[in-house]
């Protein structure tokens, strides 16, 4: 049996390390499928239960990655977050999200501290030996200082190269042992070169005087490109831990402990020992630990965290409560019915986790250029090294020709990463996802968002998506030979085994007249049209107009059905006759109309399709402006509807909330579902609106569009700096009198990839 499993993973440096993880692990006997990223620090790994972590490490350690198990944050226990490093200002210590130090950027940290003043040294003397020549202001260096440097910079490049270089030297050795190359291989193998080149010009100085130009020694390069590239890498990390900021958020949302009552007496539990049925008492100022049902007491819930919306809402007994709100003024005590992953909370935490380590389709160029990427830049350093050496040293002194071709060599390779490719579309996935559970709107993965960006058609179900989904009987008639309250309870005792919000219209109707209700037996639901089952050994059915015509061959009153126009009928029968017909209403959602007319603005077409008789439909659909009606569907009717809108390669997302519309949200290119609704159709749908807020659908469309814009904008850069970083680093320029700095070539590539992570992090700033 095959299991999916997700890990941590420690010691990813690059978009290049995917790769290798992936493949390797890929090898591996009863390894089903894996999914890396470097921008989550984490894996997904879909294997046999056979497959153990030691197993995996014993594969992915000797490569420099080490596995470890997520801990669950939904039982309670300390976080560990897929982003790893997370920076605690608040004391100066490197942090997981869990509240655990982190050792490699603690090590980060501190060798920056170190190389700074290094490199600034290492840049003053670079400069000042480079223009003192062309700037008459600038003295030249004296024979005594230029010969303290000559000592002073090998000592340093020494202990940048072994000791902060460390890494990359490692990288450099993993290639020659296992032959897979990341980026610490590229600048292991590059600043390595001119470290050894400078080393032995130092050592032989004399001897190699007639041959090679002994001024020309990179130590300095050495320095400033390890210390930039370790700069960088240190600030992408920290840039990386604030990509992952809403999930944090999220999960600091929930408590730690909760207020049981047990035989009225209240006790104080961590909250992984609450059960469901548990009586927790919930204090004015305090979290809501738990999902529950308000049993005593009433009070303003601040739901902004988990909905998006600012205004607290009133609760009272027998509403509905979530976890991680928090309780504004009142006393409550409730009774929980979702604790730990069960919880809303939880549901939403693993929801946004799995959307933030999604690939989305526009990820696919980028992943497989980074997967030939390190090779090919292996191949085009050293072929720029040879060709200098062939074909410059015909044409310029061998000596002039070997420190071109060297200073290329390590061009290439430093200025060459694949890390802005690799960073370029999960960012941006990260932080949108993040900004959209913010706003109450629960991405279920990447290529969800990415769809929704190109839409051309909505699909909308009416009851409880454009309109409130809360309706009442507004309407009653008996034609029955019993009384009232008996067509009323046989009704509300059949419709109490629907989940359909008009089934608990009837039912709420029963208990507004104090009627009880009574067992039914033989209960049979025929999907979109009504119900069927036994009352006191007799049968009935109850459903829409068309149900009971269909099923019973019986007159409907057509008179009857008119007497509201926007309401839907249900009708009661037995095998003979029509007993009784309600009439359900339904409120418009405020925000319907508004929300339609910003979708026609986006010039996205809108449809209703609905289970509702013609008359109904009508009306609604007039109200709030939507472009074409549907009415009296069954489930594979909306089906068939979006099957047809599919056509000619156009994008359609259905907006549902019922089991009635499960099958036209999963064929839909996007489907959305209302938090309001059932969970099958939760499930079914790539987004989830909390609270069935239809206004979210345009802000969901908004957010889909400006991800899709900031990821094309990062891999445009992150293409332009390889582009044309190689070639000018290659020394093709040098014609028109340009080579680029090898130590330059390092400030560049640190600056993608901070380039790249820095205007993902601008989507936190947009508008939605």
């Amino acid at each position: 049996m095959s299991t999916k499993n997700n890990y941590k993973v420690s010691g990813m440096h690059c978009a290049s390390c995917e790769n290798i993880i992936t493949r390797k692990l890929q090898k591996l006997e009863g390894v089903k499928n894996v999914s890396v990223s470097y921008a989550n620090e984490s894996a997904e790994v879909v294997k046999d239960e056979g497959v153990t972590l030691d197993a995996i490490n014993k594969i992915t350690t000797p490569l420099g990655y080490t596995f470890s198990e997520e801990k669950n944050e939904n039982e309670g226990h300390d976080v560990k977050m897929n982003h790893g490093d997370h920076m605690n200002h608040g004391n100066g210590e490197e942090k997981t999200a869990g509240g655990e130090p982190n050792p490699e950027l603690k090590t980060l940290k501190r060798h920056v501290q170190i190389s700074i003043p290094i490199i600034i040294f290492s840049a003053i003397v670079m400069g000042w030996d480079i223009f003192s020549n062309d700037i008459s202001w600038l003295p030249k260096m004296s024979e005594n200082l230029e010969e303290f440097f000559h000592h002073l910079l090998p000592i340093l490049a020494t202990y940048m190269m072994f000791t902060v270089g460390k890494p990359y030297l490692l990288g450099f050795w993993r290639f020659l042992r296992f032959g897979q190359a990341n980026m610490d291989t590229l600048i292991g193998i590059g600043t390595l070169v001119a470290f050894l080149y400078s080393f032995i010009i130092t050592a032989f100085e004399e001897p190699l005087k007639p041959y090679l130009d002994v001024e020309t020694i990179y130590y300095d390069v050495t320095i400033i490109v390890i210390g930039f590239i370790t700069l960088g890498k240190y600030l992408e990390a920290n840039a990386k831990a604030k990509t992952g900021d809403a999930l944090r958020s999220l999960i600091s949302l929930q408590a730690k402990s909760a207020i049981v009552r047990k035989d009225g007496v209240d006790h104080e539990v961590p909250l992984d020992q609450v059960k469901e049925g548990d009586l927790v008492v919930v204090k004015p100022g305090t979290k809501i630990p738990i999902d529950g049902v308000v049993v005593e007491g009433q009070s303003y819930i601040d739901e902004s965290m988990i909905t998006g919306e600012p205004m607290p809402v009133k609760k009272v007994a027998k509403e509905k409560v979530s976890g991680g709100t928090m309780n504004q003024d009142g006393f409550l005590l409730v009774k929980a019915t979702g604790v730990g992953k069960n919880s809303l909370l939880a549901h939403i935490i693993d929801l946004v986790k799995a959307a933030q380590g999604s690939r989305a389709p526009i990820q696919k160029l980028a992943d497989k250029v980074s997967s030939i990427f390190v090779p090919v830049v292996l191949v085009i350093a050293f072929l720029a090294l040879i060709l200098w050496l062939v074909i410059g040293s015909r044409y310029l002194p061998f000596d002039q020709a070997l420190a071109l071709g060297i200073t290329s060599f390590v061009g290439v390779l430093v200025i060459a990463c694949p890390c802005a490719l690799g960073l370029a579309t999960p960012t941006a996935i990260i932080v949108s996802v993040g900004k959209g559970a913010k706003n109450g709107i629960l991405v279920k993965n990447a290529e969800a968002l990415e769809k929704l960006s190109k839409i051309h058609h909505i699909v909308f179900d009416k009851t409880g998506t454009i309109t409130e989904g809360r309706p009442k009987v507004v309407y009653f008639l008996n034609k029955s030979k019993l009384k009232d309250n008996d067509i009323i309870q046989i009704s509300a005792s059949l419709e109490a085994k629907s989940e359909h919000p008009l089934a608990h219209a009837v039912s709420n109707f029963a208990k507004e007249s104090d009627i009880l209700l009574m067992p039914s037996t033989d209960f049979k639901y025929t999907k979109g049209k009504g119900i069927s089952g036994k009352v006191k050994n007799k049968k009935y059915y109850i459903g829409s107009d068309t149900f009971i015509k269909s099923e019973l061959k019986l007159q409907i009153d057509q008179a009857a059905l008119n007497k509201e126009q926007t309401a839907t009928p249900v009708v009661l029968a037995d095998a003979d006759e029509v007993l009784a017909y309600f009439l359900i209403g339904d409120a418009i959602k405020s925000a319907s109309k508004e929300a339609i007319s910003t979708l026609k603005k986006l010039k996205i077409a809108t449809h209703l399709a609905t289970g509702d008789r013609e008359e109904a439909a009508v009306a609604v659909a007039k109200a709030v402006e939507i472009d074409s009606v549907h009415s009296k569907l069954l489930p594979e009717d909306k089906q068939n509807i979006v099957r047809d809108l599919k056509t000619n390669d156009q994008k359609v997302a259905v907006a549902g909330d019922g089991v009635n519309d499960a099958p036209a949200l999963a064929l839909a290119d996007v489907g959305i579902a209302m938090a309001t609704g059932t969970d099958v159709a939760i499930e079914t749908a790539d987004i989830t609106l909390l609270h069935g807020d239809i206004s979210k659908i345009t802000q969901a469309i908004r957010l889909s569009k400006i991800t899709l814009l900031t990821i094309k904008e990062n891999l445009f850069w992150a293409f332009a700096f390889n582009v044309l970083g190689i070639p000018l680093a290659a020394g093709i320029f040098y014609p028109l009198g340009f080579v680029l700095n090898p130590a330059f070539a390092g400030a560049a590539m640190a600056f993608s990839s901070v380039l790249v992570v820095s205007n993902s992090l601008r989507l936190k700033l947009k508008k939605l």
